[in-house]
């Protein structure tokens, strides 16, 4: 985090200082600049998918050195005391700090990873494997946890099981390649066969199935175990509820700006369940960073410099990227 001013914020004895290298651009960031949710705070300062290397650490830091690679997710701060954070779910924490935007515990407003270097302490710090791309990386910390988390806690993806995954666009692309690293058989639904030879060529989906083609969602009925709905825009559950077989869930991952209808009866017909999730905590990122190094896994990204950056935003507002801008930080932020 770089903690209201960060360069004249001194690195605390639990806290870790690191130079930016990279940072994702994630949708969040435009509707916070955007006060899309009438809760922004300015000036803003977005940015929470942020790679770098340690410069400096405090007396009592443990978990990292200087030299390290590490990263920084959705959030920063918990309480650190209630259920949630003692069960290693910061992110549902009542108290939790958002990486960007967010009063800290001192009152500061917390500034995001579009900036030079970040201060943060140690418990959020997430450590980069060796062998996994930073760039690439950066935007799993916010992607690569939405998709991994709601996966592990529901037990969808898993030798075995059969996952569909609807919407392959920044969150769907990862939850594919994610959903196949832990041994699932995966289903590509889009509205299209747009993205066919992609999903099934390039990021290794077993299937693909379009969501309007009556005979095939008939033909596919009662055979997935679960569903990841990574569509954010308003859209009908009813035929996804129909792919699911008796005691199959469907995970929620979007926030559409209209209420989605729900019909019971889908669900008390075959005790399904219709879910949501959210990032994760530190823990389970950390543990999903490590399995994205086991598995070589990292987003599909488009590197852009900070001079483009205003035209990034333009396009990610069309749906005009694949699958994720990446800031080029270090190289081309100018230095203050």
């Amino acid at each position: 985090m770089s903690k209201a001013d960060c360069y004249s914020w001194a690195t605390l004895e639990d806290d870790v200082r690191f130079k930016v290298l990279y940072c994702g651009i994630c949708h969040t960031d435009l509707h916070f600049i955007k006060n899309d949710w009438g809760i922004s705070t300015y000036p803003f300062v977005p940015g929470h998918e942020i790679v770098g290397e340690v410069t400096e650490v405090g007396s009592k830091v443990t978990k990292v050195k200087v030299g390290d690679k590490v990263g920084v997710g959705y959030f920063l701060g918990s309480c650190r005391s209630c259920e949630n954070c003692s069960e290693g779910l910061e992110n549902y924490c009542p108290k939790v700090v958002l990486t960007s935007g967010a009063p800290y515990h001192d009152g500061t407003i917390t500034y995001g990873g579009y900036s030079n270097e970040m201060v943060c302490n140690e418990h959020f710090i997430i450590r980069f494997p060796e062998n996994l791309p930073l760039d690439g990386g950066a935007p799993l910390l916010c992607a690569g946890a939405t998709v991994y988390s709601p996966m592990k806690y529901y037990g969808i993806a898993k030798p075995g099981s059969h996952i569909g995954i609807n919407g392959l666009g920044g969150l769907g692309h990862v939850a594919v390649k994610f959903a196949k690293a832990l041994g699932a058989k995966v289903t590509v639904i889009s509205t299209s066969d747009r993205k066919k030879d992609e999903a099934l060529n390039h990021l290794g989906a077993d299937a693909f199935l379009i969501s309007r083609n009556v005979e095939d969602m008939k033909a596919a009925a009662g055979t997935m175990d679960g569903i990841l709905d990574c569509v954010s825009a308003k859209h009908p559950l009813v035929p996804l509820l129909g792919l699911l077989k008796s005691h199959g869930k469907l995970v929620t991952l979007g926030v559409p700006a209209q209420p989605l209808e729900l019909p019971l009866a889908p669900l008390v017909v075959g005790r399904k369940l219709v879910g949501g999730s959210n990032v994760a905590g530190v823990a389970e990122t950390q543990e999903m960073i490590d399995v994205a190094g086991k598995h070589n896994i990292t987003a599909d990204i488009e590197l852009v410099s900070m001079e483009d950056l205003n035209t990034a935003m333009e396009r990610l507002a069309k749906g005009d990227v694949r699958y994720r801008f990446v800031i080029d930080v270090a190289n081309t932020l100018k230095a203050p």
